[in-house]
């Protein structure tokens, strides 16, 4: 472990270089910036002002799986992952490698995530807060089965066992399918309120893109792993929420044979919960 540390920051970005000035010198090292094909300078600029960061430049934007790169390029049995618009507060680190320290099951602490100058509670983490699927003896909070990847610390080992992001679903809501396939491989999952990040998103660049980009990845993501009643229910949810849902589907279709070719099941008890999860709201 590099200097005693035990956990390393990944942190994948394209364009965003304003944002990681600000944020690079938030994150606790080492860091990792593998950078998506930016066009703005960010690789020569972050060498420049930050050289104690790692810089990975991916040469093109592959999505969600650039931090894949930076996963196996890590020297320390835990992954942060940071966005270049969200950081971690002070502390959060050691405190996450401790927990998973005692927690040897654990793959996945969820942190709690604030959000914005008045950091407000992520709606997601309020979620998780309160997952109905409990507090497992050898956990340290409630389980989940689903996370914000820049409010997530992972086990290096189970993040790379269980392949880590995928370019099926390529970004935005990437982490639902990962979070299925750690739990499918008895990993352990959970959220954990004392491990606290920040994210000061910047406003939507292309709320219509993004709300396409939704409903074809929650239909990937069934087509992935999903009873095939999930899906066609997916898919009804798509179409009846208009334009951008028929959008979503159509740009689905051209994903769909590399969904069906990377298709399999879940354990029951992993289908089980996923569903009890959406019957809360989850």
């Amino acid at each position: 472990m590099k200097n005693g540390a035990r956990v390393t920051v990944v942190v994948a970005s394209k364009d965003r270089v304003r944002a990681l000035t600000r944020t690079l010198p938030l994150h606790p090292r080492p860091v990792i910036l593998v950078d998506n094909g930016s066009s703005d300078g960010t690789a020569g600029f972050v060498r420049r002002h930050f050289p104690d960061v790692h810089v990975v430049e991916a040469g093109r934007n592959l999505g969600a799986t650039a931090r894949n790169v930076g996963v196996r390029m890590a020297e320390t049995p835990y992954v942060a992952f940071a966005d270049d618009d969200s950081w971690w507060a002070p502390g959060a680190l050691e405190r996450a490698a401790d927990v998973l320290d005692a927690h040897p099951r654990l793959a996945l602490l969820a942190a709690r995530v604030l959000v914005g100058p008045e950091e407000r509670l992520d709606p997601v983490s309020e979620q998780m807060s309160r997952s109905p699927l409990g507090v497992e003896p050898d956990l340290p909070g409630p389980s989940v089965l689903g996370f914000l990847a820049c409010g997530a610390v992972v086990r290096t080992e189970a993040f790379l066992e269980a392949g880590g992001f995928d370019d099926v679903i390529f970004f935005f809501g990437e982490e639902e399918r990962l979070a299925m396939d750690l739990a499918a491989q008895g990993w352990g999952l959970a959220y954990v309120a004392d491990v606290v990040a920040h994210h000061h998103p910047s406003p939507a660049r292309d709320p219509r893109g993004r709300q396409v980009l939704a409903a074809r990845n929650s239909f990937l993501t069934a087509v992935l792993r999903r009873p095939w009643r999930v899906v066609a229910r997916r898919a009804f949810e798509a179409v009846r929420s208009g334009p951008t849902g028929w959008a979503g589907l159509r740009t689905a279709v051209r994903r769909l044979p590399a969904a069906l070719s990377e298709r399999r099941g879940l354990p029951r008890s992993v289908e089980r919960a996923r569903r009890r999860l959406e019957r809360t709201g989850g």
